[in-house]
């Protein structure tokens, strides 16, 4: 006999689709989702609070500054006056950018070749030529910073000025020159052997078909030597302390903050200043910051 299936009745109760093991995952998931973005966000106000401290305080009166005031009254949008006002701050501001443009630029353009090189080419010695760029990145600046000036200052007479920080890098950097051969690695070589079909050589292989493909990578270390020649104290404060009209911002702001250690609004508004176009670079750049540092590490 067939058997009957009852239906339930309407009105009646429905029972529950969910079991008590899919409601405990679901549980967990949340627990889970509430914890990361918990973490996220107290991560996230751990890093923005201090730079939100440091600009209300640029905007207080010296009165008000470092008190248990945290909301300026009034805004004293005078004191970014004030600061640009200083003797010397706008010659530091142009020191900075031909220090670090033009340096970064150099960097680029003589690191970009070797690079090129080490990663595409094949010849004798070229592992040994990528273990002399290693050494040369774990070798501290501090080791020959000695024979170095005594170059500069005494042989060529260049102490008091930038140019021995900006000509050295029309030679290469170390990091730069290992950061674009990893980049430059992912790049396939099939597209380099068309390119060489057609007739292009190694220099315009190079223009056309390298350097378009590894802008990324291109832009990670333009914006990794821009962000260190901007924020260089140790070189200027070796070669350029002797001649105020060549410090840069973060060799002036040492002496800007001596001259007013008791006005923290201002010294605060000068440190604004200094840290605004780092922070506006990279906020623009900041895809293809990561994009080029993650690739870098695709092959070996």
């Amino acid at each position: 006999m067939a058997q009957v299936l009852e239906t339930p009745k309407a009105g009646g109760p429905v029972s529950d689709p969910v079991t008590p093991a899919q409601r405990v995952a679901r549980r967990k998931a949340l627990l889970h989702w509430i914890g990361v973005h918990s973490l996220g966000v107290a991560a996230a106000l751990f890093f923005v609070l201090p730079f939100v401290f440091l600009f209300l305080t640029s905007l207080m009166s010296d009165q008000q500054a470092l008190t248990r005031d945290l909301w300026p009254h009034p805004f004293e949008w005078s004191n970014y006056k004030e600061v640009f006002n200083t003797p010397g701050f706008l010659t530091w501001w142009k020191n900075t950018l031909l220090y670090a443009g033009l340096g970064t630029v150099l960097t680029v353009v003589s690191s970009l070749p070797v690079a090129y090189a080490l990663a595409k080419f094949r010849f004798r010695g070229r592992h040994l030529s990528l273990m002399l760029v290693i050494s040369m990145m774990m070798l501290p600046p501090q080791v020959v910073v000695i024979p170095m000036y005594l170059f500069w200052a005494k042989q060529l007479d260049m102490s008091g000025t930038l140019w021995p920080l900006i000509i050295p890098m029309a030679f290469g950097d170390a990091f730069s020159i290992f950061l674009l051969r990893q980049f430059l690695l992912t790049i396939p070589n099939e597209y380099l052997d068309a390119a060489k079909v057609d007739g292009c050589g190694e220099f315009r292989t190079l223009l056309r078909v390298v350097i378009p493909m590894a802008k990324p990578g291109i832009a990670a270390v333009a914006l990794f030597q821009f962000f260190y020649a901007w924020n260089d104290y140790f070189g200027p404060q070796i070669y350029a302390s002797e001649n105020p009209a060549a410090w840069t911002l973060s060799y002036g702001l040492e002496s800007f903050k001596g001259a007013h250690h008791t006005d923290w609004n201002l010294t605060m508004a000068a440190t604004v200043l200094v840290m605004a176009p780092v922070i506006v670079v990279f906020f623009f750049a900041q895809k293809a910051f990561v994009e080029g540092v993650t690739l870098t590490g695709v092959k070996g």
